[in-house]
């Protein structure tokens, strides 16, 4: 098997539709969004993170490919996020403004439209595993902070001894100079329509840098930040919080799909490039819908981002990684 890589411009538009059933599975990624122009123009750096999108989307890909279900393709790669300290989720984290870490996740299944949510909890190695233990093994959607904590001990989830573990030099830099901005303040996300038509999307974050009084951002907030239904879409937010919040954004694109019929590209971009942008809302989203088509617009310099799908007639993948405008796309021989 050889594979042959290209580059190709896109727009900040970023869609991508296709017929559906020419798509047996879609499976999308994002790392956050935001000024991260020099990212993009340091080969060294860029290129970690290129490898990295693609670790994720062949972790889950391996999944989805041996008929493995969404929420379990969106949970193994938003693990692999967590445990990555290039991205602001789990190890990497951004701290608050005592110097500690305050970690949320999501995540929601569209067949059912069932979900869970974890946040502000410091303890819990994998914030992804608790918010799908929340979904699971509670009659609950969201729980926060030390109850939360104490909910995935319960449930046997893999807890850290202290706080510092979510640290890596960097962060512990910013803790000890007191470092008074950050561009790491986006999150990571997936969102999957699996063989099986159903559609999970899932986020993780550290949040906001010197966050303060508890503050929560959109991640888990079910609507906002994360949602998923069959009968739409599956979409994953970052950047600005508190304007994802406002504009119920995961939900409205939904939305928009179902009850406008807008399609998800046309829904995903009014969203990005007018409504937010209209209160300089800034951020992007990944989202696909019960069809296969996607969309990964953003209204920043760039959003970490990737996407593969298996093609149903050839059984053959293409996936493409992108932080700018730039994409690199490759595809199975």
């Amino acid at each position: 098997m050889k594979a042959f890589y290209f580059v190709m411009l896109l727009g900040l538009f970023s869609t991508i539709s296709l017929q559906a059933q020419q798509r047996e599975y879609v499976l999308l990624v994002h790392g956050g969004a935001g000024n991260i122009t020099s990212v993009e123009k340091d080969d060294a750096k860029s290129g970690l993170y290129y490898a990295a999108l693609d670790s994720a989307l062949m972790i889950g890909n391996a999944i989805l490919s041996a008929g493995g279900e969404g929420e379990e393709a969106v949970r193994a790669v938003i693990r692999y996020f967590e445990s990555n300290p290039l991205f602001n989720a789990g190890v990497g984290a951004t701290c608050t403004v005592d110097g500690t870490f305050e970690l949320d996740a999501a995540i929601m299944r569209g067949r059912d439209l069932s979900a869970g949510t974890v946040a502000g909890v410091k303890l819990v190695k994998h914030p992804i595993e608790a918010a799908y233990s929340v979904m699971t093994a509670s009659p609950h959607v969201m729980l926060s902070g030390a109850g939360a904590e104490d909910f995935a001990r319960s449930n046997g989830l893999e807890m850290v001894a202290t706080n510092e573990y979510f640290a890596t030099p960097k962060t512990q830099r910013w803790i000890d100079e007191l470092k008074q901005s950050s561009k790491k303040n986006g999150t990571v996300g997936c969102v999957v329509l699996d063989s099986k038509g159903n559609l999970t999307a899932g986020t993780s974050t550290g949040g906001m840098f010197k966050k303060k009084w508890g503050r929560i951002g959109d991640s888990p907030i079910i609507g906002a930040g994360t949602y998923a239904d069959n009968a739409g879409c599956a979409v994953s937010c970052t950047g600005h919080g508190e304007y994802f919040i406002r504009h119920a954004v995961a939900y409205d694109v939904c939305a928009r799909y179902k009850y406008l019929k807008q399609s998800v590209g046309e829904a995903a971009s009014t969203i990005i490039h007018h409504v937010l942008n209209a209160e300089a809302g800034n951020g992007g989203l990944i989202a696909v819908d019960k069809e296969g088509n996607f969309a990964m617009p953003f209204n920043s310099s760039g959003m970490y981002r990737g996407y593969i799908y298996k093609d149903a007639e050839t059984g053959k993948w293409k996936k493409g990684v992108g932080i700018g405008n730039k994409m690199i796309e490759d595809v199975q021989h």
